[in-house]
């Protein structure tokens, strides 16, 4: 059993224990135990990506075949498409925002707007 399957084993345990305390001292010491394990699966989940990330990176330098590249640039297309790497959007005028904050404004004005029913 690899190293982030036993902190996930543990991680579900630990959550699973969560629910079952009685006392308030009781849940307050099951919860830290749980933020831990949590805590432990991330960087267990980490490691295995870098480790599994490093391996691909070896393997591209002894082979010579295209396939392993091609995985690996379907990789790095899939982590920049994130909601979190949004390079540009368009303002209400249609000038386009590439700086981070101004993005975040706007988006924080879009769902202002969404939430609080003012139409468009």
């Amino acid at each position: 059993m690899k190293r982030w399957e036993r902190e996930l084993r543990r991680n579900k345990n630990a959550y699973a224990a969560l629910s079952n305390g009685t006392s308030e001292e009781e849940k307050e010491v099951r919860e830290a135990i749980y933020k831990a394990a949590k805590k432990l699966v991330k960087k267990a989940a980490t490691i295995a990506k870098n480790n599994a990330y490093e391996g691909l990176c070896q393997k591209l330098e002894t082979r010579e075949d295209g396939k392993d590249v091609l995985k690996l640039t379907r990789f790095r297309e899939k982590k920049t498409r994130g909601l979190g790497n949004i390079r540009c959007i368009k303002y209400e005028d249609g000038k386009a925002l590439v700086e981070e904050t101004k993005i975040r404004e706007r988006w924080m004005s879009y769902f202002s707007k969404l939430f609080n029913g003012e139409s468009q």
